[in-house]
């Protein structure tokens, strides 16, 4: 058999101690794990870029929440890359955004059924880590994908692009539609997203360029990644800030809820928004005035790098040392960088004029 009786017997372990995971995941890391003490999970083993990719694998895909439209397509492509491989697909997840826990129970529950590899979008950076490292002694390998957990926790960390690009740009795409003066606000998904806080903090470290001495962040919101809260949290903003110039929104069910806002409101066309939204759900947006201009990257070829990123790994193509190199299909050739980053490429940028070129 492909698995040894090792794994089998550490998989019947980890059924029985799965409830004692998921209530012990919260502690972070431990400095005994997969790699070994003090190493990383990317650094075990050795690559064979040469090696021919395995065919009948299981990638489980375990995004942030299951009825999101952005993960459902991104999952999409994870799908589609994985039936050309000749593999299978299979997504499990919560339904809410903000279930930790049950993010950690969807983790060992794939671990229990001894899928190949999983492809994860991580909540909370802290509390998977148990639980994926149950799974990679299981020799399963571990992609995080859209947002992270910590390197010791996975194989390899599959990124929408460069998190400095995102942060920076998004602040320069606001600080051109409001003239580089005025209060401006986040609205953000949970607080404790990785990926979110991580563009956050470039977002603020680019304020401190000069040029944007007349531009002042007033407050970071947070809506869940819930479109009712992300709703009411922009009617907040703007009732405690009745100068606000401008929202910064980097998530796309968020952006979504802000002009929704705004575009019944007296507010719309004053008071602008970007971020990182679907062209799909903001064409409207875009047409009438409310938005003019936001970006993402396209989730359908996230979620197919994550899936061909997993493949390589279980094949042994790459084990997600910085500077490994595989060829992701027609995507093209990645290198894989500092902590097992893999970069899909740089955001796209959307406006009345090229909008209506996308449909996702």
């Amino acid at each position: 058999m492909r698995k040894s009786s090792l794994r089998r017997t550490s998989a019947a372990l980890a059924a029985v101690t799965s409830l004692a995971l998921a209530l012990t995941a919260c502690g972070g890391t431990t400095k005994k794990d997969v790699a070994g003490e003090g190493g990383s999970a990317a650094a075990a083993g050795k690559a064979d870029p040469n090696a021919e990719l395995k065919k009948g694998l299981t990638v489980g895909f375990l995004p942030k929440q299951v009825n999101n439209p952005y993960f459902t397509t991104a999952d999409k492509g994870g799908e589609a890359a994985l039936k050309e491989l000749g593999s299978s697909y299979k997504e499990v997840g919560p339904s809410s955004a903000t279930d930790t826990s049950g993010q950690v129970s969807y983790v060992n529950t794939l671990t229990q059924q001894q899928v190949d590899a999983m492809a994860v979008s991580a909540q909370d950076p802290g509390a998977l880590c148990t639980a994926l490292k149950q799974a990679m002694s299981n020799d399963i390998k571990v992609v995080t994908y859209d947002s992270d957990t910590k390197p010791e926790c996975r194989n390899a960390f599959v990124s929408q692009a460069s998190a400095e690009d995102l942060g920076r740009t998004e602040v320069q795409l606001l600080a051109e539609q409001i003239g580089y003066k005025g209060e401006i606000a986040i609205l953000s998904a949970a607080q404790t997203a990785t990926n979110q806080n991580t563009w956050i903090e470039f977002m603020k470290d680019e304020l401190k360029d000069p040029k944007y001495k007349d531009m002042k962040l007033v407050k970071v919101a947070y809506g869940n990644d819930d479109a009712q809260a992300s709703f009411q949290q922009t009617q907040g903003l703007l009732q405690e800030y009745p100068n606000l110039k401008g929202i910064i929104s980097p998530t796309t069910v968020g952006i979504k809820a802000a002009a929704q806002y705004l575009s019944g409101s007296k507010y719309k066309g004053k008071v602008k928004l970007t971020g990182l939204g679907t062209p799909n759900d903001m064409r409207n947006y875009v047409k009438d005035g409310t938005v003019e201009a936001f970006e993402l990257w396209d989730p359908a070829k996230l979620g197919e790098l994550a899936a061909r990123t997993a493949v390589a790994l279980v094949s042994g193509q790459i084990t997600g040392k910085e500077g490994e190199t595989f060829t992701a299909g027609d995507m093209g050739e990645y290198t894989i960088g500092k902590d097992g980053v893999i970069s899909l490429g740089k955001p796209t940028v959307f406006d009345a004029d090229n909008i209506d070129q996308y449909n996702f």
